[in-house]
């Protein structure tokens, strides 16, 4: 059997604000050099309480306009795994849909 493990290691300042980020996985491409990242979004599922838990932390110098970009493409990765593991259309194209209206609304925010 294979294991895979994935690593993630915050740098905190005085304030216990995450600084810097960095991950790594057994089978990163990278190879085992850590990759640096600015927010980390990781969601669980508790199978007994059943409901989910959810880690974010981002660092403190990734702007606010990436920081949006990068939640409307965490749902549409949720609307493509949501239509690849239960193959539910409906709840993919709704998650879809309103990646695009908040596609919009970011895109217009960066325009002003």
């Amino acid at each position: 059997m294979n294991n895979s493990k994935i690593t993630f290691d915050v740098e905190l300042d005085q304030e216990n604000v995450p600084k810097k980020i960095t991950w790594n996985a057994t089978d990163n491409p990278q190879g085992d050099k850590p990759s640096e990242t600015k927010a980390v979004s990781i969601a669980l599922w508790d199978h007994v309480a059943k409901q989910s838990l959810r880690i974010d932390l981002w660092a403190k110098d990734m702007p606010v306009d990436e920081m949006k970009k990068f939640y409307v493409e965490c749902l549409a990765g949720l609307g493509d795994s949501i239509k690849r593991s239960t193959d539910d259309e409906h709840m993919a194209h709704e998650i879809h849909e309103l990646c695009e209206k908040l596609a919009d609304h970011v895109n217009s925010q960066e325009n002003k």
